[in-house]
């Protein structure tokens, strides 16, 4: 992952998968794991590969690299041993990505496999977050688990409290594994719980052996990141954005039964900026995006 990202300008991430999942007629996802358990499905996994491998074709006729993340955002042990599911879902989620990687006949030298989790509690409620010691002790199963599996390297997504995000970060230093954390921000380009960023990353960085490969923002806006504020010294550390189609505010957005969206076009160049003028060389979309918003940014960059 060092190299990949040393030796790349732009490295596409996957857009939306569970919103796209949650419209689709036939798949019923999981009221506590959500789309996890979609993996034991014949049709949950049709649909699944097929939002993959729409994803990273999109990156390979580019000649980019692409990163795809398990889907295991809510299946943490808490969770997983509430529900009657296999314990060893997170396993099972990256061979099932392993297999879809493998057996796709294509050029798979620059695709990588991230294990992915998420916060404890509610991504929109900061005020819901671990502390750091709780945090460490809560995710270390479910880290552990994408460890086992043989992930290329983890990412903590949709993370709206620093305390929370240190805890994770100290679980996920432990395996060797490169990771990276990704934290929702509010339009002022702050964390959600009011931390500028630049002191979230200072924080973990300083108080981590092994810091994160990098730092992303992801389930807001492009333009939430007011990425003219902020100090440059923030974009030695910030490395992606994955990010909405809509510029509404995150509780527009939860829960909302209707797609919302700005025009690709309007998303696509704010995300370009933060690449071509920032340096971001992961970008990705999250909530109402998808292979539309990939080929547009592919269409307009300029390597």
């Amino acid at each position: 992952m060092n190299t990949l990202l040393d030796n790349s300008e732009l490295i596409l991430m996957e857009a939306s998968i569970v919103e796209r999942l949650r419209r689709l007629k036939g798949i019923k996802l999981h009221p506590a794991l959500v789309h996890s358990p979609l993996i034991y499905d014949s049709a949950g996994q049709s649909e699944l590969t097929k939002l993959y491998l729409e994803y990273f074709d999109i990156a390979l006729e580019a000649r980019l690299p692409f990163l795809m993340s398990t889907p295991t955002w809510r299946a943490n042990r808490e969770r997983v041993y509430d529900s009657n599911i296999s314990k060893s879902i997170n396993d099972d989620a990256v061979k099932f990505l392993q297999g879809i990687r493998d057996t796709s006949n294509k050029d798979i030298v620059n695709i990588r496999i991230g294990g992915s989790i998420g916060c404890k509690n509610d991504c929109y409620l900061p005020e819901e977050g671990l502390t750091s010691g709780k945090a460490e002790q809560f995710h270390s199963w479910q880290i552990g688990q994408l460890a086992k599996g043989g992930v290329d390297f983890l990412m903590a997504v949709t993370l709206p409290n620093v305390e929370e995000s240190l805890g994770i970060a100290m679980a996920m230093e432990k395996t060797g594994i490169p990771y990276i954390i990704s934290y929702v921000i509010n339009r002022n380009g702050n964390v959600l719980d009011g931390t500028p960023l630049i002191d979230a990353i200072a924080r973990v960085d300083e108080k981590t052996t092994i810091p994160p490969l990098g730092y992303m923002v992801n389930c807001s806006y492009p333009t939430f990141l007011c990425a003219d504020k902020q100090p440059a010294m923030l974009f030695k550390r910030l490395i992606g954005n994955s990010a909405n189609a809509s510029s509404l505010d995150h509780c527009e957005l939860d829960g909302a039964e209707q797609l919302e969206s700005e025009s690709i076009s309007e998303w696509g160049d704010a995300m370009l900026e933060l690449n071509e003028k920032y340096g971001m060389k992961i970008l990705g979309g999250c909530c109402g995006t998808d292979g539309e918003h990939l080929k547009y940014l592919l269409s307009r960059y300029e390597a």
